[in-house]
């Protein structure tokens, strides 16, 4: 493939109606749809993607049924703790980001200890975006700046130096945001972030996204001409 994408950034929806549609409950598609995490990894280190990241928990899911999160929570907790040595294996370094102080004590402690055991691994990075919204990110930027930054600092500023005070400071915006389900809209993430990224929308849900549906993605993106705003 000609052109790869450095950060491919995915929307993982359709979990819930995909076990709707099998007469399962929604915890069921959440358990086939780590499966397609572990596809869509493979994929992206066979690629060269460098940058993965995935938006796995809104800061608007906490609304969801309490039996929901719960088992979500759950479902991260075990998935974090199992992933260790195949993370360290393949040389992939492992992030979350988002309003971490609204999780679980148990999952806050193992996510910490897989980041800091891949922290220097370099083949891929893997981020998780949990707790996570657009609006939220840019807010809470916002009053860090405020809080370090004297008025005339901040009116001296350019726009690319606010990309230091998001969560995502130090990672380069996504190439290429993925929606899976058939939803077209992008549901409060990455607002400032994907400003300029390229959007491919799929009608296949969550669970059933393995490699070949990531393999169409990449081609339609290497079809695509990224202007920026210029002309040719």
């Amino acid at each position: 493939m000609d052109r790869i994408p450095e950060h491919v950034s995915i929307i993982m929806d359709g979990n819930g109606r995909w076990a709707a549609e099998r007469g399962r409950e929604r915890t069921f598609g959440h358990q086939e749809g780590a499966k397609s995490v572990r596809a869509v990894i493979e994929g992206c280190i066979r690629e060269g993607v460098k940058y993965l990241s995935l938006y796995a928990f809104s800061e608007e899911n906490w609304n969801r049924p309490q039996q929901e999160v719960s088992f979500l929570m759950d479902l991260m907790a075990r998935e974090v703790a199992d992933e260790m040595e195949e993370m360290l294996e393949n040389r992939i370094r492992f992030r979350v980001l988002g309003n971490r102080g609204r999780l679980d004590p148990v999952l806050n402690a193992a996510i910490t200890n897989l980041e800091e055991a891949t922290a220097g691994n370099d083949r891929l990075t893997l981020i998780l975006f949990l707790s996570y919204s657009g609006k939220w990110d840019i807010l809470q930027a916002v009053k860090r700046l405020a809080a370090a930054k004297s008025p005339e600092e901040i009116e001296a500023m350019q726009i690319g130096d606010f990309d230091s005070w998001l969560v995502t400071a130090g990672i380069p915006d996504p190439d290429l945001i993925i929606r899976t389900s058939g939803e077209l809209r992008i549901s409060n993430y990455l607002l400032w972030q994907g400003a300029y990224s390229e959007f491919y929308f799929t009608d296949v849900c969550w669970p059933d996204f393995r490699m070949e549906q990531l393999h169409q993605a990449l081609e339609e993106y290497a079809r695509r001409d990224r202007r920026y705003g210029k002309v040719k």
